[in-house]
């Protein structure tokens, strides 16, 4: 009886119903974007201050802090992710790569991508959303001699060595959010 008990308690933790799903799906989104516009609109700045030569710099040094920021705000864990890596402290898990890999399929598809909220291994909520690549973002991770600079990727390369976050046209998926909720 005692053995019952705890087993439908135990499968009671690993549920994950469709109103759970949709608030932190909600919740996800929310924070997504607001790291997206911290990020971006802080990037903006230095691009208009000193292009690619001041805000390369600037995202190697403060990307990651700004990233914590807001995650500690939110109490979550952020991270951006990609299979074709800038920073190697960004490397994805088995399942940020499957995650990717089923949004280049749908987006081949010409499907939509939508949010993916499940309980990850460690039993935490976890939310992954496609980063798709928008027209500015081209002058760091675009083609070369197309939309990015030798100039600029010698920048690039000075500072991400393994670099191989380039080649990448307007509406490409550039990689996934992945947030993690502590509650």
């Amino acid at each position: 009886m005692v053995l019952l008990v705890l087993l439908s308690i135990l499968s009671c933790e690993n549920e994950f119903s469709e109103k759970d799903k949709q608030e932190y799906t909600q919740k996800g989104k929310v924070i997504a974007e607001a790291t997206f516009k911290t990020l971006s609109s802080q990037l903006m700045v230095q691009m208009k201050a000193g292009g690619p030569a001041q805000a390369i710099p600037f995202c190697n040094q403060q990307a990651a802090p700004l990233t914590s920021e807001i995650s500690n705000k939110y109490k979550v864990v952020i991270k951006r992710t990609s299979d074709q890596l800038r920073s190697f402290n960004n490397k994805p898990t088995k399942r940020e790569i499957d995650i990717i890999k089923n949004y280049k399929q749908l987006l081949a598809e010409s499907k939509e991508l939508k949010p993916v909220v499940e309980i990850d291994s460690m039993n935490k909520k976890h939310f992954y959303a496609p980063i798709i690549m928008k027209a500015n973002c081209l002058a760091c991770h675009g083609k070369l001699n197309e939309t990015m600079s030798f100039k600029t990727d010698s920048i690039v390369k000075s500072l991400y060595k393994l670099d191989k976050a380039i080649g990448y046209n307007e509406g490409d998926l550039r990689g996934v959010w992945s947030i993690a909720f502590n509650n």
